[in-house]
């Protein structure tokens, strides 16, 4: 039976010219990212489970990729009667970023700043249905700081979330702002009890993709009572029919201070959204934030202002993250302040590739030097790395073909220049440069050969 080349369902191959374009993307996030301050941080793939379970909510639990125990501990956790997750499995693969940086924070405190901003551009898992656009494993680009409960750190953020979206051409985005604690002080005002504020939480967070009727209907399938559905009508109603192009965040915090801002947890969170706005109204962010005050970001472990960015142009989101101030308290005694966002690149290279945003392909490879015989090959050695010590991108042919199967690869690989040099060349210190893009060819001398292929690149780069 012949064996399956397919990659295992739920993963990705990618091949050399899709691969340039995600380097291309990761490139720009990393210089956003870099520019607003933060460093970079690697962590294992594997995290132990204790580490990942009870962060994500049961569902995010079921969802995380568990690895077997070995040898004679996986023989006896098998000699149980019932053995459980964590009798069989004591590691997992990372679920997202956001839980490895509260470890690192809580394993190396001593040794990071005092307000530790980092950046993460890494693949995790998630033991998910494949389905299209959903992978078991994709990239997560994310940015968090920790020490701080300004908004100044949410104003940030935000602001390099925008600045990247723009680097990358997307103009017609929101980032949709809400607060937890905005959250639990709208369900009380309602009525809704303390054990429904998840079940209504889930149903409110749908309002964009099934509407004010569709959010009604499933609050009652989910036992909310008709007098705190009938609370929750108006202020649906304002949402729904407020259009994102017109929007008055201004307006709308200050509906919400007549609504809950005499209780305590509302009068935090509109003080927390305003606070926000003012540090992010000189920043890119600004034209587009919106407050949304039935934003309901599913992970539990939030505990301030939540986002999540999305357009009219395409359904679903570009990313989505919060203020997690008790997340890194898992880990140690201290309680310390965090903020993070993690971008949706998976789907941004999607959309990219769909309305065709990627620029024409450019070669990795400024220039072939060809081969005459294999006598003569050493040459040809000779040839390429001085060019590569020039600084080039050089590809040397491996075979003594004909010129134009020489030709002909260079053409498939998108390479700029040939260098040609056989006999006669070398003979009169000369290499003939072939352009591929004009299809003139050039006797250069050897020893400015380097130079004026640099040139020649420089000027094709200016006519791009």
């Amino acid at each position: 039976m012949a064996i399956s080349t397919k990659p295992a369902s739920g993963f990705r191959d990618f091949l050399p010219r899709e691969t340039e374009r995600r380097k291309r993307v990761f490139a720009i996030i990393e210089q956003v990212y870099q520019s607003y301050g933060f460093e970079p941080l690697e962590t294992p793939a594997l995290e132990n489970l204790s580490t990942l379970l009870g962060k994500y909510g049961d569902e995010g639990d079921q969802l995380v990729f568990k690895v077997l125990q070995r040898g004679d501990k996986l023989s006896r956790a098998l000699e149980k009667d019932s053995p459980s997750a964590l009798d069989l499995s004591d590691m997992g693969l990372r679920y997202d970023l956001t839980v490895p940086l509260a470890r690192i924070v809580a394993q190396y405190k001593n040794e990071l700043p005092r307000y530790f901003k980092r950046y993460q551009i890494a693949p995790v898992w998630r033991a998910d249905r494949p389905q299209k656009g959903r992978f078991r494993e994709f990239y997560q680009c994310d940015v968090d700081v920790v020490g701080s409960t300004s908004m100044s750190v949410e104003a940030e953020v935000t602001a390099a979330l925008a600045e990247v979206l723009r680097r990358l051409e997307f103009d017609n985005f929101r980032i949709h702002v809400n607060h937890r604690k905005l959250l639990t002080a709208l369900m009380e005002h309602a009525g809704v009890t303390s054990n429904k504020h998840a079940d209504a939480l889930v149903a409110i967070d749908k309002l964009d993709k099934i509407g004010k009727a569709g959010v009604v209907a499933e609050l009652g399938q989910r036992d909310i009572a008709p007098e705190a559905i009938a609370n929750l009508l108006p202020l649906l109603e304002a949402v729904d029919q407020n259009k994102h192009e017109s929007v008055d965040n201004e307006a709308t915090l200050a509906r919400l201070d007549s609504q809950i801002g005499h209780l305590e947890s509302g009068r935090q969170a509109l003080d927390d959204l305003r606070k926000l706005l003012a540090f992010a109204a000189s920043g890119p962010a600004a034209p587009a934030l919106f407050i949304d005050p039935y934003l309901a970001r599913g992970l539990s472990y939030y505990t301030g202002p939540i986002f999540e960015i999305r357009s009219d142009d395409f359904a679903g989101s570009l990313g989505g993250g919060g203020r997690y101030d008790e997340l890194v308290g898992m880990f140690t005694k201290e309680t310390l302040p965090a903020c993070g966002f993690s971008l949706g690149v998976e789907r941004i290279l999607v959309l990219m590739e769909e309305r065709a945003m990627f620029q024409d392909e450019v070669s990795n490879v400024d220039v072939l030097v060809t081969l005459w015989n294999d006598e003569f090959t050493p040459n040809s050695f000779v040839l390429a790395n001085e060019l590569r010590a020039a600084g080039l991108r050089v590809d040397l042919y491996p075979d003594n073909d004909k010129y134009a199967r020489q030709f002909k690869y260079a053409d498939q690989r998108r390479i700029s220049f040939v260098a040609i040099l056989a006999p006669s060349e070398l003979e009169e210190g000369v290499v003939a440069v072939k352009n591929m893009l004009s299809g003139d060819q050039e006797r250069v001398a050897r020893d400015q050969v380097s130079s004026w292929i640099h040139t020649q690149l420089e000027k094709n780069r200016a006519c791009q």
